[in-house]
């Protein structure tokens, strides 16, 4: 018998490979939609309520990744992210201090796509002209109810949809009767990301369009590079950026 972290491993793996392949159209898709907004001075937005804020963390302010990527913070961790309203109002405080602009990208995590927050960010961001992505677990909000009064759901509020393929309750690896453990939204919605990021730039450099790409830190002359590429987004980035991931612009 494999251990707990050998079926981890074999199995969340596998799903890995799955959803990258399933998922190949969606992002070469998004990488032209989102390359062709870059290229002309925009920015991908993120949000994520609780832990899914993780997951979009992973590429904003990254050594290797988009300079022109900007967050969302909840200042509560998600603590109220079923307070209805209180998404549209941390959007609409987001909006008057960076811009959420027509034409831009906002990819908004939840992997219920049940809760309040992310369905309201996603819906102000409809109202003033962004293309939605929604990442999600199409199977775990097929089987939740949502807490939304308009009663729907991330995957069907989105433009486009980016499913993790997890199963209901995100943890893949039986420790117990009617135990599970091993979530996969993270390893899965990171992966994701990171093969949008790679789509984008592919695109901007099969179009002529120079490569925003934050160097890390600790690279010779990356400091000076980052400050160059940040200019040109000045007031647009949110402060998410102030952590950084080793090449940050805040």
């Amino acid at each position: 018998m494999p251990s707990s972290a050998e079926h981890y491993l074999t199995t969340g793996t596998a799903m890995l490979h799955q959803m990258c392949a399933q998922n190949a159209p969606v992002l070469k898709k998004l990488g032209a939609v989102i390359g062709a907004s870059v290229a002309s001075g925009g920015v991908l937005h993120l949000f994520g309520s609780g832990h899914s804020e993780v997951i979009a963390r992973e590429i904003i302010g990254r050594a290797g990744g988009l300079v022109c990527v900007s967050g969302l913070p909840d200042p509560t961790g998600g603590f109220i992210e079923n307070l209805v309203g209180y998404g549209t109002a941390l959007a609409g405080r987001y909006d008057r201090q960076h811009q959420l602009l027509p034409g831009e990208t906002i990819i908004v995590i939840s992997n219920s796509g049940k809760n309040s927050s992310p369905l309201e960010v996603a819906l102000y961001a409809k109202q003033k002209g962004l293309i939605v992505v929604g990442l999600t677990s199409v199977a775990m909000s097929r089987a939740a109810v949502t807490v939304h009064p308009g009663g729907q759901k991330l995957h069907e509020v989105a433009d486009h949809v980016l499913d993790n393929g997890g199963v209901p309750g995100d943890a893949i690896t039986p420790v117990a009767d009617g135990v599970m453990a091993g979530p996969t939204s993270t390893l899965i919605g990171a992966t994701l990301l990171n093969l949008l990021s790679l789509e984008v730039i592919d695109w901007l450099k099969a179009h002529g369009h120079p490569l925003p790409i934050l160097r890390s830190q600790n690279m010779p002359d990356a400091i000076e590079s980052t400050r160059g590429l940040g200019a040109r987004y000045r007031g647009r980035l949110g402060r998410l950026l102030a952590w950084g991931h080793g090449g940050g612009v805040a």
